[in-house]
């Protein structure tokens, strides 16, 4: 399986010089610990985020807290995340974005992990991992991945990280004792994902197809769409309390996540999952454009 990880990083990823990979019983779990595997003090993740970055520093004890994407902005810290694409926002972050992000990690001698779950998904814009701009020096780099959104297997829980081999033995010296391996049934379905891109391939075609036929449905009543170039989101405003979208969206019989549960800087948007099926998605669109009409 490491070999697989190995190569598949190497292939689409375009990782260079020296890294070594560590499989992971799922990213959630990853990002949870990881300040306490590390024994970090300050943790700094974007304003807009998955949550579980806060809550893995609360878990470890560490002062979370809440950046801007730009790192030339960032303070000392003991360990930075950055996300692209972005879960909520389906935001790509630019190369001088993810540059920048690799010089704070030189400059201040602080671990920087990039979460590329969703990476294999670009829409109208194409994500690159961070190991991509390292050239070869990946010292205090990691990117995490995930066969939960590659593979559509959540259920699974196999992931992995790729990067600093120093880091990597830290983290695993300290895992021997935690537990969290991975089980050898899903080692094997994990080589057999990391060896195939034809589903890949088509699951991101249907994510893509799903977005174009719900976002201009949402635009037609008054729903701005914010980023959402990659990823299996919709990140939208109508420029209100994020629960009125969430009520007004529920009354048509649509679930949607409120903004406010991924940083007070979502409080007027919604994320929107497309991970129903092709006709749930196609009658949730007719369903909002014809609440239009009434």
């Amino acid at each position: 399986m490491r070999d697989a990880i190995k190569k598949w990083a190497v292939n689409r990823l375009g990782a260079t010089g020296e890294f070594d990979v560590l499989p992971l019983i799922g990213s959630k779990e990853f990002v949870a610990w990881l300040p306490t595997f590390l024994q970090s003090r300050k943790v700094l993740f974007p304003k807009v985020a998955y949550p579980t970055y806060n809550v893995g520093a609360i878990i470890a004890g560490a002062e979370p807290l809440a950046v801007d994407l730009d790192a030339q902005s960032w303070p000392d810290s003991d360990l930075a995340w950055i996300n692209s694409p972005s879960n909520p926002t389906g935001r790509v972050h630019t190369e001088s974005e993810l540059k920048a992000a690799i010089s704070y990690s030189r400059t201040h001698n602080t671990p920087v992990v990039s979460d590329e779950c969703y990476l294999e998904f670009g829409d109208t814009a194409r994500p690159v991992s961070i190991l991509s701009y390292t050239d070869g020096q990946n010292s205090n780099i990691l990117a995490v991945h995930s066969l939960s959104k590659r593979s559509s297997m959540a259920g699974y829980r196999g992931a992995f990280v790729i990067g600093d081999p120093t880091l990597i033995k830290k983290i695993l010296e300290i895992r021997k004792h935690a537990g969290m391996m991975v089980p050898l049934p899903i080692q094997h379905a994990m080589i057999a994902a990391l060896s195939d891109d034809t589903h890949v391939l088509a699951q991101r075609d249907r994510y893509n197809q799903r977005r174009k036929t719900l976002a201009p449905a949402l635009e037609s009543i008054g729903f701005r769409i914010e980023h959402s170039e990659a990823g299996l989101y919709i990140w939208c405003t109508r420029g209100q309390d994020s629960w009125k979208s969430v009520e007004a969206l529920a009354q048509l019989g649509i679930l949607v996540t409120p903004g406010i549960f991924y940083g007070t800087d979502g409080a007027q948007h919604v994320r929107i999952a497309m991970t129903a099926t092709d006709k749930a998605i196609a009658d949730a669109a007719a369903r909002i454009t014809a609440s239009k009409a009434q």
